[in-house]
């Protein structure tokens, strides 16, 4: 088994016995040259620096005890940070209401605020201008848009 899939395994193990961390989830783990080990993990209530702390101690202990990485190596818990992409339904939900910049499979992209999402999908929401005659009167369109035809979504900050 992987160092990386043994990590899992351990997070996944952490999440389901201890009550403190049973809305969390684990979106990516990269192992890189040099002995460096980068575990990104979010929750549904929000990541605290405390929760990253006890995350980051239980892996230590690990990674000690069992010499899966030696005696020198670097191990960095941290939230997946507003500008890592979207991997996951759950972080979809807990982004409502922000802006998406999705670049789907076909290589397009589509843009909008997150109104809601499900298992299956996210639906965007944008007001767009359109004319009649000569007026022009703003109408708010919905794009759903599958999981399974999104290549890379992000969130876009506003500023």
């Amino acid at each position: 088994m992987e160092l990386t899939e043994r990590i899992q395994q351990l997070l996944l193990e952490k999440y389901s016995t201890d009550e403190a961390f049973a809305d969390c989830f684990t979106v990516d783990i990269e192992l890189k040259p040099g002995q460096k080990l980068y575990v990104f993990i979010d929750s549904d209530s929000g990541f605290t620096f405390e929760r990253c702390q006890k995350i980051s101690r239980f892996l230590e202990s690990h990674l000690d005890v069992n010499g899966w990485l030696g005696e020198k190596y670097l191990l960095e818990v941290s939230s997946p940070g507003i500008d890592r992409p979207l991997k996951f339904p759950r972080q979809y939900l807990k982004n409502v209401g922000r802006n998406l910049l999705v670049t789907l499979k076909d290589k397009t992209q589509q843009s909008g605020a997150i109104k809601e999402s499900d298992e299956l999908q996210v639906v965007l929401v944008n007001t767009v201008i359109e004319r009649e005659g000569k007026k022009k009167k703003e109408v708010i369109v919905e794009t759903p848009i599958p999981y399974d035809q999104i290549q890379k979504a992000v969130i876009k900050l506003g500023f």
